[in-house]
């Protein structure tokens, strides 16, 4: 059996061992030898059709690229290191790699590539939904592995992205719970009260500024005198990264390849579990080298261009910015040489950005002060900030303005939630369907001695 093309042979023969064979050429190796890829079957139709499919595939230059496939851990690691690594913002590259160490590698990595089943992530998403894990960390899984195999699949490593076949679980989207226009006022009445970051969650609160964006500001991108913020950067902790030329070795003391026993001590506060075991090659543990770079507080550019836009600062917010900055430099002038300049517009009192851990609790803090229930803190600013203005009359081109949206259907999303104007909508729409009350005389009220209700029981006795 031969292929169209002269110096493309195919051969199907019955080998001595009771099978079928077949052998298909499907071109030239780097190195310059033939590579012929080989089949097997029981019997000659089933291999007759094996090799069918292979010539296709060779013919419609969808055919994989000779070699040994690599595991999908070996591939996972190629792809963070040398591929996604170059396109990703580093908080998301730290996502991949966590959600690939903790997930992906233990549920399908010792698969190989090519061998990859739509099954095995079904299999693997079942077991992560029973450990307790959130539909919404099984999507993330999904998308970071199909994005993977989407690459895999380019550079013809395999024929089919696989994850294309699977259904993730479907996600629930969160509700968001913004403060009302009171529950705004005493958070940031709590915050004036005792804070010296009252301007920060004014910030947050009235402009719906990102945490990140509000602890990232810096003065040079503050015009006080055009009345206009640049969110230009915002604040991030990063995950630290060897300087060192080996890795592995240098985190040689840190690295446990056991799983932690049943009854774990070390981890037991740990809010997602013991930590998954090592992997052979494992070049975590940077925090410790001595040579460590990128991590730690970092001021990042925002993912899009659209978070970068100008945002207008309120009128009523500039004398408050004014006394701030005016607090600032006293401040700076008091810790003297132990002052570390950043130009932040919020700093601690060293001159130091603010931790986000630290804001984080500060928030939590102001709850309880200001008797709100907890909730996320991007309820409590940009959710808030989106909600109000809607309140406003402000329509929604210009709440997309003001949030930096690259979508108006994601600034719909933000307004949801308690809306006075829909509590008007619907108390006029009862208005309009539903008559008022009877209005009820002072004087005089109706019984059945009147001479009305004399003339009805005239009526009905005829």
């Amino acid at each position: 059996m031969s292929t169209r093309k002269p110096n493309l042979e195919s051969s199907i023969y019955l080998g001595s061992d009771g099978w079928w064979h077949g052998r298909v050429t499907m071109g030239v190796k780097p190195d310059g030898g033939p590579d012929r890829r080989h089949r097997r079957a029981k019997t000659e139709a089933a291999v007759t059709k094996k090799v069918r499919e292979l010539e296709k595939l060779r013919d419609e230059g969808r055919a994989t690229k000779a070699g040994r496939k690599p595991t999908v851990e070996q591939w996972m690691d190629t792809y963070l290191t040398t591929i996604a690594s170059l396109k990703l913002k580093p908080r998301s590259l730290d996502d991949y790699w966590s959600k690939t160490r903790n997930d992906i590698v233990p549920g399908v990595g010792k698969h190989r590539l090519d061998k990859l089943a739509p099954e095995h992530l079904e299999v693997m998403y079942a077991a992560m939904l029973e450990k307790g894990r959130a539909p919404s960390h099984v999507v993330k899984v999904h998308r970071i592995l199909s994005r993977a195999l989407k690459i895999a699949h380019r550079r013809r490593l395999i024929t089919e992205n696989v994850a294309t076949l699977v259904d993730p679980p479907s996600v629930d989207e969160t509700e968001a719970n913004p403060f009302s226009r009171e529950e705004s006022k005493a958070f940031l009445a709590a915050a004036a009260a005792k804070r010296p970051s009252f301007m920060r969650w004014a910030i947050g609160v009235g402009m719906g500024f990102r945490q990140g964006e509000a602890l990232g500001l810096r003065w040079q991108y503050v015009d006080l005198e055009q009345g206009l913020f640049h969110p230009a950067w915002q604040l991030q902790r990063l995950t630290w990264r060897h300087g060192c030329k080996n890795a592995h070795a240098c985190g040689a003391r840190l690295h446990r390849f056991e799983p932690c026993p049943a009854e774990c001590s070390t981890h037991k506060g740990y809010k997602r579990g013991c930590p998954q075991p090592c992997t052979k090659t494992c070049r975590r543990h940077a925090s410790t080298c001595p040579e460590r770079k990128g991590g730690g507080l970092a001021f990042t550019r925002p993912k899009t261009k659209k978070s970068q836009q100008p945002v207008p600062i309120p009128p009523p917010f500039v004398p408050y910015l004014l006394a701030h900055r005016a607090k600032q430099d006293e401040q700076r002038q008091a810790a003297g040489e132990l002052w570390e300049e950043c130009g932040a517009v919020f700093t601690r009192p060293d001159g130091r950005p603010l931790d986000p851990r630290a804001d984080w609790a500060e928030f939590k803090e102001l709850l309880d002060e200001a008797g709100i229930s907890d909730r996320r803190q991007h309820d409590g600013s940009r959710h808030t900030a989106g909600t109000i203005l809607n309140e406003l009359g402000i329509d929604m081109p210009t709440i997309m303005e003001i949030l930096r949206h690259t979508q108006i259907s994601q600034t719909r999303r933000y307004v949801k939630g308690r809306s006075e104007l829909s509590r008007e909508a619907m108390r006029r729409m009862g208005e309009a369907f539903m008559p008022g009350p009877d209005p009820v005389s002072e004087t005089r009220t109706e019984t059945d001695s009147t001479r009305a209700a004399r003339a009805r029981r005239r009526r009905k006795i005829r």
